[in-house]
C-alpha cells in the first residue's frame, strides 16, 4: 500500500515538481488556494481549522508545507498578509504534524542570509535583510524549535514550473526575448545558486526515504551570479550572437526592486555532502535540462529555436 503525502501550498513551480516526482509511488492529495491545476483542490492554509480538518481527514504519513509568498517587493508593502502566510501558517502545519506524529518538510531559502559572506553552509547563522527573509526564517525556526520530525531545505534562486509558472529571472528573461527584446540589463552585483525544482523535488524524497531528518541546503551545485547565469540562459537559447547582455548595478532597478536583497545568497550542500546524499546537478546542467524539458513549446511558439528532442523526466 502507498503512503500518503499532503501537499499544502502546491499550486506553483516548485508544487508542480513534487507532483511530477512522488504522484507515482506515493498516494498524494495537493491543495492550494489558487487551483490551477485539476489535481489541485482547494486550500487556504493560513486557516488553520480548514488545514487541521483536510490534513487529518487524508490521513497522511508525511505532511509538506511547500507555499509562500516570495515577491520581495509585495512582502515590503503587505507585513500582516506576509507573516500571516510565511510564518503563522507554519506554526499551523507545525502544530498539525505534531498532532499526527507525521514528519513535516518546511521550504526556507538562500535569502535568510545577509550576504556579507561569499557562500554559506547549513550551519551558519541567517541574518534576515527584509521582511520576506525575516516571515521565511521566523518560519524556520519555529520548525526547528518545535517539529516532533522535520526536514527544512533551504532553496536558492528558484527555476521550474515552465512558462504558466515561472514567476522568477529566468522566465522573465526567457519572455523579454520573447517580446523581441535583444539588449538584457542585468545586475553584475548579486551571487547566488539557482535550483531546479524538479532535482530538488528528487533529493527531498531521497531524504524522506532514507530518514534523515534535520536541516539541509539543497541548491545546484556550482558558484554563480545573475549576470553569469543570464549569459548561460542566452548561450542555451543559441542567441550569444543577437542578444546583448549589458551589466548593470542593482541601483539601476532601484524603482522597481527596492526590498533589500543579500549581494551572496550563495549556499553550499555542506551536510548533504557529507552524507553523501547530494544528488543535485551544476546549475549550467540543470538550466539545460530545464529549457529542454519545460520551454522547447513555448520557444518554438515564440520563433526562438526550432524544435528539440524533449527530456522525459
Amino acid at each position: 500500500m502507498k503512503k500518503k503525502i499532503y501537499i499544502a501550498g502546491a499550486g506553483g513551480m516548485l508544487g508542480e515538481a513534487f507532483y511530477r516526482i512522488f504522484r507515482d509511488e506515493y498516494d498524494i492529495k495537493c491543495t492550494d488556494k489558487d487551483v490551477n491545476e485539476e489535481w489541485l483542490s482547494f486550500l487556504d492554509f493560513r486557516n488553520f481549522e480548514a488545514y487541521k480538518k483536510d490534513v487529518e481527514a487524508f490521513k497522511p504519513d508525511y505532511l509538506f508545507h511547500l507555499g509562500a509568498y516570495t515577491d520581495l517587493e509585495y512582502c515590503e508593502l503587505n507585513l500582516d498578509d506576509t507573516y500571516l502566510t510565511n510564518t503563522t501558517s507554519v506554526e499551523n502545519a507545525v502544530f498539525i504534524a505534531n498532532k499526527l506524529n507525521v514528519p513535516l518538510l518546511y521550504i526556507s531559502t538562500a535569502g535568510i542570509f545577509d550576504g556579507t559572506k561569499d557562500f554559506y553552509d547549513d550551519w551558519d547563522e541567517p541574518n534576515p535583510l527584509g521582511h520576506y527573509a525575516r516571515s521565511k526564517y521566523m518560519g524556520e525556526r519555529y520548525v526547528r524549535e518545535n517539529a516532533t520530525r522535520f526536514i527544512i531545505c533551504r532553496a536558492g534562486w528558484m527555476m521550474g514550473g515552465g512558462p504558466e509558472k515561472d514567476k522568477k529571472f529566468i522566465s522573465k528573461i526567457i519572455k523579454q526575448i520573447a517580446a523581441g527584446k535583444r539588449e538584457l540589463n542585468i545586475v553584475n552585483d548579486k551571487d547566488g545558486t539557482p535550483t531546479f525544482t524538479v532535482d530538488f523535488a528528487k533529493n527531498v524524497k531521497l531524504l524522506l526515504e532514507r530518514e534523515y531528518w534535520g536541516l539541509y541546503n539543497m541548491v545546484c551545485n556550482g558558484e554563480t551570479s545573475r549576470y553569469e547565469v543570464a549569459k548561460e540562459l542566452v548561450s542555451v537559447l543559441g542567441l550569444q550572437d543577437a542578444v546583448v547582455v549589458n551589466e548593470v548595478s542593482s541601483s539601476f532597478f532601484n524603482d522597481v526592486y527596492f526590498a533589500p536583497r543579500p549581494p551572496s545568497e550563495r549556499l553550499v550542500n555542506k551536510k548533504l555532502d557529507l552524507r553523501s546524499m547530494n544528488i543535485m546537478q551544476d546549475w549550467k546542467i540543470a538550466l539545460k535540462e530545464y529549457i529542454d524539458v519545460y520551454y522547447t513549446d513555448y520557444l518554438t511558439e515564440n520563433n526562438i529555436y526550432p524544435a528539440k528532442e524533449f527530456i522525459s523526466l
